[in-house]
């Protein structure tokens, strides 16, 4: 059986309002409106962030009953063993950048890379359905900011392979063309342009 789904509008359960710049800029180029929800925050504990991230949509399905993605997102530092991975929102909060930036002082390996997983889910799915995206770069040794102030997180110290740039240099519309949430937020959005088997 196929199922059309609602419209073309998807509603992003998130409290970061610099992601969700980004995915309405990326949902611009495929037709589709996107609305945010600002639904409370689900702490979950995983190594992974698929589990996170379709945790969190159920949450916020039974919450709001709406049609949504919420997206979560690790960086994963070589010379730190994979540090902080889908913990990186609490090593944000935690130690910060420069948290980061000293464990990294004397390491010549900065290789790193950030990964997303936005998760789908809505009344029409037994399950939340998920969509990866990647991007590999290495950790700089000092924080790098343009003067837009488009970055969060950790984009001031991340520069992507064959980029010149921090994520936190780029404008919203660079970042797009290099970054694990756009990556994961493109192939979302192409999935939910077409009629959808159940």
């Amino acid at each position: 059986m196929r199922f059309q789904l609602e419209g073309r509008v998807i509603f992003f359960a998130t409290n970061n309002v610099g992601k969700f710049i980004e995915a309405k800029e990326v949902f611009r180029e495929h037709k589709i409106a996107v609305g945010m929800l600002r639904a409370k925050g689900l702490e979950v504990q995983s190594d992974s962030l698929e589990e996170i991230a379709k945790t969190s949509a159920i949450d916020a399905l039974g919450r709001c009953h709406l049609p949504l993605i919420v997206e979560d997102a690790g960086l994963f530092i070589e010379a730190l063993n994979g540090f902080p991975g889908p913990y990186a929102a609490h090593a944000y909060k935690t130690i910060g950048n420069k948290g980061i930036l000293k464990l990294m002082e004397n390491e010549r390996n900065r290789k790193a890379r950030f990964e997303s997983a936005v998760a789908y889910h809505s009344a029409q799915l037994e399950t939340p359905i998920c969509f990866r995206g990647q991007v590999t770069g290495e950790i700089t040794r000092e924080e790098r900011k343009g003067s837009n102030a488009t970055g969060f997180g950790f984009d001031p110290i991340f520069k992507p392979i064959n980029s010149n740039k921090t994520f936190a240099e780029m404008s919203t519309t660079e970042k797009n063309r290099r970054s694990h949430r756009a990556n994961a937020l493109n192939t979302f959005a192409e999935w939910y342009k077409k009629p959808q088997e159940t």
